[in-house]
């Protein structure tokens, strides 16, 4: 395994990506190509949750992929600067596909809670001109491939989680409220997604992935959702290893990396 940590150097601030890469080796095949996952653990943009980040890259390796957590900057860092973090994320991470044995057409942004907003972030707006005027390169290079959205926040509307608006846009909240409520940004070019989410989550209301899903559908974008009946939020992997008083393990959630990887391999 390749496991380091690399600085991610914007707007004076520093975000910081952590690679999970699975060594291939001659006897396996050191010319496999395998997919990867960039991760954007949750937290409502005020930090950044620690079981929604390592113990998910393991989970991820285990199951044949590359694993980056991002851990990209929060309050009092405002509106885009994750988003340029995440973008670069991707960058990096397709710019050393050869040598780090990536499939560079199958790279996907995880993101669990708030951290969910910031990977259908980039999927709503990765072709946008403010990106373009702003990043280096072709936007392909920072295009993401598929959405892993668990749990997230996506409206700040009826069912939004005001605190993490709030946090990510501090003084232009009430001024950007709308437009960063993501089922309005929604477009034929954002790339096939994955959500999941429990029907008992208090903080963010599985409506939030409702929405989001439902305008998937009217842009004729592949999706895959699943609603759990039982868990409040937070869940990460729903076992002992992201366990804690307040979010414990669920037999019933924990089934969802499985069915993510498979609609990879369909999807993907």
């Amino acid at each position: 395994m390749i496991y380091e940590t690399r600085n991610i150097h914007i707007n004076n601030q520093t975000a910081s990506l952590t690679s999970y890469i699975i060594s291939n080796t001659p006897e396996v095949d050191e010319q496999r190509k395998r997919p990867a996952v960039v991760i954007c653990p949750g937290g409502g943009y005020e930090f950044t949750s620690d079981r929604e980040a390592e113990p998910i890259a393991l989970k991820m390796m285990n199951m044949g992929f590359h694993a980056f957590v991002l851990n990209y900057s929060v309050k009092p860092n405002v509106y885009p600067q994750a988003l340029l973090e995440l973008a670069t994320a991707v960058q990096i991470v397709r710019e050393n596909h050869q040598e780090w044995g990536i499939d560079q057409d199958k790279i996907i942004i995880a993101g669990f809670s708030a951290g969910g907003h910031l990977a259908a972030s980039l999927g709503v707006f990765w072709q946008s001109s403010y990106l373009l005027e702003k990043m280096k390169g072709d936007k392909e290079s920072w295009q993401p491939n598929g959405l892993l959205l668990a749990y997230p926040v996506i409206s700040s509307g009826e069912f939004g989680h005001e605190g993490s608006f709030k946090a990510l846009l501090a003084e232009n909240y009430e001024q950007m409220k709308v437009e960063m409520s993501l089922e309005n940004q929604v477009n034929a070019m954002t790339p096939p997604t994955f959500l999941w989410h429990t029907l008992e989550d208090g903080l963010v209301p599985m409506e939030n992935s409702l929405l989001f899903a439902s305008q998937l559908r009217k842009q004729k974008i592949p999706f895959e959702l699943h609603l759990f009946p039982n868990g409040g939020h937070g869940l990460s992997l729903a076992t002992v290893a992201t366990s804690r008083e307040a979010h414990g393990v669920n037999e019933q959630v924990a089934v969802w990396p499985e069915l993510f990887e498979r609609w990879v391999k369909n999807n993907i």
